[in-house]
């Protein structure tokens, strides 16, 4: 008997456009898109149809991470600092930090600043250098003698650059995954630190600071469920923790640091000990699209989706499409998603 995780999904594909680096759903029907050192906003319904005229586009700074605003212009993270630029190009504050920790050829912020849903707040992580004397947990033996304390939150006001608030976090990031929920009240904030796996943080921003509500350890966020109050975050198996190595898919009650629904992805694989599973993606309120890949024995690695069930968690089916794909998915909000393949990405529907 096929089990339900192996029950095949048809995917109706709604039509293909070129792969830009990267594309954001943003609100009222638009997207960000990231291309050549630029960001561009278009109309949704526009560029999905192969219109390639933007409503409006600028420059990225070099080496930068940067996060349009609802306003225009956009916020920019960069080695040691981060700035509002206006659509005009035109610098509208900056606030320095150390530099970020990383080799001496790249010190590229790891992750884009995060814009809240009203578009008054920014959070974004910054390093910060070990005070004279202080033990360190990361140290650069190189001309600078840099010498790294835990990382740092902070809180922004957009329109002015004011440090609202701040607050160490247990981290020293090489990855950083934000998550606003859709009403402001609190940020699902994720940071992966080598060797030590993913750690996430249920913060509330309050008039009096920032507020960890809670944690997930090993678990990268993915995004608040639609009118509910939960969140859903990712386990990878990465070699890190003996005998404790899992792939597993969870579902919290907001600020609750144990998970609410649980699945082990392994449950999903052919090889549980060898195949993968990347990442996952909320299509809408009652999707969610797992991605990985399995391996046959003689046969290359195979792409993978599944879907499950937002609330319960429970698999649905495998995903099956008309067109190669790739593990990597971008949700459009309306249940819709976008593919990656070679130069292309193709806009899928569920039947």
């Amino acid at each position: 008997m096929m089990s339900s995780a192996e029950t095949p999904i048809d995917a109706t594909l709604i039509g293909t456009v070129p792969a830009p680096d990267r594309v954001e759903p943003l609100p009222e029907g638009r997207l960000a898109v990231w291309t050549d050192h630029r960001l561009e906003i278009h109309d949704r319904d526009a560029f999905l149809a192969g219109n390639g005229s933007p409503l409006h586009a600028q420059p990225l700074p070099p080496d930068a991470s940067a996060t349009p605003l609802p306003a225009g212009g956009l916020v920019a993270a960069e080695t040691a600092r981060i700035r509002r630029i206006g659509p005009d190009g035109r610098d509208r504050w900056e606030v320095a930090h150390a530099p970020w920790h990383g080799s001496q050829w790249s010190s590229r912020p790891p992750g884009s600043p995060a814009v809240s849903p009203d578009g008054r707040h920014v959070s974004v992580v910054v390093p910060t250098l070990a005070a004279k004397g202080a033990p360190a947990v990361l140290v650069y033996d190189d001309a600078q003698k840099r010498e790294y304390a835990r990382d740092t939150l902070l809180l922004l006001d957009a329109a002015t650059g004011e440090v609202l608030a701040r607050r160490p976090i247990g981290a020293v990031a090489s990855d950083v995954t934000q998550r606003w929920h859709p009403d402001g009240s609190l940020l699902a904030l994720s940071c992966w630190t080598a060797w030590h796996s993913w750690s996430t943080w249920w913060i509330e921003p309050r008039h009096d600071g920032l507020h960890i509500r809670g944690g997930a350890p090993m678990r990268e966020v993915i995004d608040f469920v639609p009118g509910a109050s939960r969140v859903l975050t990712i386990r990878r198996a990465e070699g890190i923790a003996p005998n404790d190595d899992r792939d597993e898919l969870a579902s919290h009650e907001m600020a609750s640091d144990d998970p609410h629904t649980l699945i082990d992805l392994g449950t999903l694989a052919v090889d549980p000990d060898n195949d993968e599973f990347s990442d996952a993606f909320l299509l809408d309120s009652a999707h969610v699209l797992v991605t990985g890949q399995i391996y046959l024995p003689g046969r290359p690695a195979t792409v993978r989706h599944w879907l499950c069930d937002a609330a319960t968690l429970k698999p649905l089916g495998r995903v099956r499409y008309p067109a190669p794909v790739g593990c990597e998915a971008v949700p459009l909000g309306d249940g819709s998603w976008l593919t990656r393949r070679g130069e292309r990405m193709h806009h899928w529907a569920l039947p």
